[in-house]
């Protein structure tokens, strides 16, 4: 599952809190087509530091994409020759994903209980996904998986706030969803939020890059995020003319300059 803007972040362990992330999480299944038309991919550097930082190609490697949403970081593994089986626990997403890999396997399940054999896998990578599992049991289960020496790495793309109008658009996102704190994605690249059980030593790498896109493209990318897909048609409906409004005074030829940093950790298991 993937999410430019910032990650979805996990809510309190309170019921309505639960209720809210449930809905959050489940909300993807509906808009699959629009987050795979319109959610950015990522770039070839991120590629490049995982083959780095685990020390081996992609090619041929067992990688376990969990969480693999449309397939948008499935494809890219599967370009640089990885053998990839996808696990992903919506109905919807993963019949999106069978429309756009058809020659990839993808498994239904999460990363709290993978479907899959003991030291299977030489990789198991979550392209935005990680935020919406339970690392107290995920981690356990990603030890299970991998083979010794494999490797975890979760990745998030998010905006470069450093960006004046990306700032000011997250501002207008942050009103408009006064109490939920989007900015915070900081909170998921920490390493103890991460790993709480402390079985990984991540490292971090950081790689920007950007996307030229039709304004359209950039508002149907925003408007696939989880907090607007559960908010209210009027509401949301509002908060995208006037953001169209602010964005055409940006960028008057009506294509938009996204700026993105992908926050990359990565950490290995015991080699025996």
């Amino acid at each position: 599952m993937t999410t430019p803007l910032t990650p979805d972040e996990p809510t309190p362990a309170t019921a309505p809190a639960q209720a809210d992330h449930s809905a959050r999480a489940h909300s993807f299944n509906a808009a699959a087509a629009q987050y795979a038309a319109h959610r950015p991919s990522y770039p070839p550097a991120l590629f490049d530091a995982l083959e780095e930082l685990t020390g081996r190609p992609l090619k041929g490697a067992r990688v376990v994409d969990v969480g693999a949403g449309t397939g948008l970081a499935t494809a890219r593994l599967h370009e640089r020759g990885a053998e990839v089986v996808a696990v992903e626990p919506g109905a919807g997403m993963a019949a999106q994903f069978r429309r756009t890999l058809p020659g990839v396997p993808v498994v239904r399940g999460s990363g709290n209980a993978l479907p899959l054999a003991d030291h299977s896998a030489d990789l198991l990578t979550y392209a935005q996904a990680w935020h919406w599992t339970d690392p107290a049991l995920a981690v356990p289960e990603a030890l299970r998986v991998l083979r010794p020496g494999g490797a975890l790495a979760l990745w998030w793309n998010t905006d470069a706030h450093d960006v004046p109008w990306i700032a000011e658009s997250a501002r207008r996102v942050d009103r408009h969803f006064a109490g939920l704190n989007l900015s915070a994605e900081k909170r998921h690249l920490d390493a103890r939020f991460a790993d709480p059980t402390g079985h990984f030593d991540f490292a971090h790498r950081e790689i920007r890059w950007s996307r030229r896109v039709p304004l359209d493209t950039h508002l149907a990318n925003l408007g696939s995020h989880s907090v607007f897909l559960t908010d209210t048609e009027e509401r949301a409906a509002a908060f995208f003319a006037e953001e169209r409004r602010h964005l055409l005074a940006a960028f008057p030829a009506g294509l938009v300059e996204e700026t993105y940093d992908v926050h990359l950790l990565l950490g290995t298991t015991p080699t025996a």
